[in-house]
């Protein structure tokens, strides 16, 4: 009966065994930030949008017509078609909106795939950061894209706008919203704010894809929605259908991003402190079989 448990133990099939990762592996952010090409595959992104990886990722253009990619040294300016077809139609909607183009942050490393540092998201190419500096020129060099910065539109008081939000601003950001590619736009919630009270009260549905979160002031992020026949991609729960049936995300609940997130309200500490909660995995974290199993073949690709 030893021997038995013993080779069942060596194959992980003992009872009780579970998986997990092995002391020692590889974490997979390190596999993925070590590849600068993408995969020899269709097109297609695999997992969610934080723990995933992205197969026969296109790289957007460091430059065109009405955009530039930022910080190139970080390799993340890839993405699905859809995503790089988007942008340039957002760029070119805010070209006619009177911006000269858009600063593109962040998409995807070129496989996808948790990144050596930064966002626990942008894993399956269908993630967008877009700078809220309003482009002055689209001939920066390498170098200046390196030490160029965005502006923040969050007041110190982090509940309002600052003087740097316009009414330009906000029309590239409902462009974004009324695209039927995107689920969702993270902004800084006195964003969210703002736009609640300047948008037409006859149309306002597609203010439900403009999301508050904490951060997202010198950027918007944009999430794509999962491509047709992208069997491998799941999409973010609850969609924007689900989230809100014909409203608009403007209502008292709102407000909680700049009251109780920013001051909770004391409560009542336990008598006795209760066991730390033990430490959350991030995207950092992962290693390869915390992914779909998918992701293994487009590490692999050659």
């Amino acid at each position: 009966m030893i021997r038995i448990l013993t080779i069942l133990t060596c194959l992980g099939l003992a009872t009780g065994m579970t998986a997990g990762p092995v002391m020692g592996e590889t974490k997979a952010n390190r596999l993925f930030g070590a590849k600068d090409t993408p995969s020899r595959q269709a097109p297609t992104p695999v997992g969610t949008y934080a723990k995933g990886c992205a197969a026969g990722s296109v790289q957007l253009p460091e430059t065109g017509p009405t955009w530039q990619a930022m910080r190139l040294s970080r390799g993340r300016n890839w993405g699905h078609p859809d995503t790089i077809d988007f942008i340039k139609d957002l760029s070119g909607d805010a070209r006619k909106l009177g911006w000269k183009g858009l600063y593109i942050g962040d998409i995807s490393q070129p496989r996808g795939g948790p990144m050596l540092s930064g966002h626990q998201s942008h894993q399956i190419g269908l993630d967008i950061d877009i700078w809220m500096l309003p482009p002055k020129r689209l001939n920066l060099t390498r170098a200046e894209r390196e030490s160029i910065s965005s502006i923040s539109v969050r007041a110190s008081n982090q509940k309002t706008v600052n003087g740097n939000w316009t009414r330009t601003h906000a029309r590239i950001l409902e462009a974004a919203a009324r695209d039927n590619r995107v689920d969702r736009i993270f902004v800084t919630p006195p964003v969210k704010i703002a736009m609640c009270k300047t948008a037409k009260r006859s149309d306002k549905k597609w203010l439900q894809k403009i999301r508050p979160l904490y951060g997202h002031h010198y950027h918007f992020h944009v999430r794509l929605k999962c491509p047709k026949g992208a069997k491998n991609c799941v999409t973010q729960k609850p969609t924007v259908n689900q989230l809100s049936k014909g409203g608009d995300g403007c209502d008292e609940t709102l407000n909680w991003w700049v009251t109780d997130y920013l001051n909770p309200p004391k409560v009542a500490q336990p008598a006795k402190p209760a066991k730390p909660a033990p430490k959350k995995r991030g995207a950092r974290d992962y290693v390869m079989a915390d992914l779909p199993t998918a992701c293994r073949a487009v590490l692999r690709s050659q």
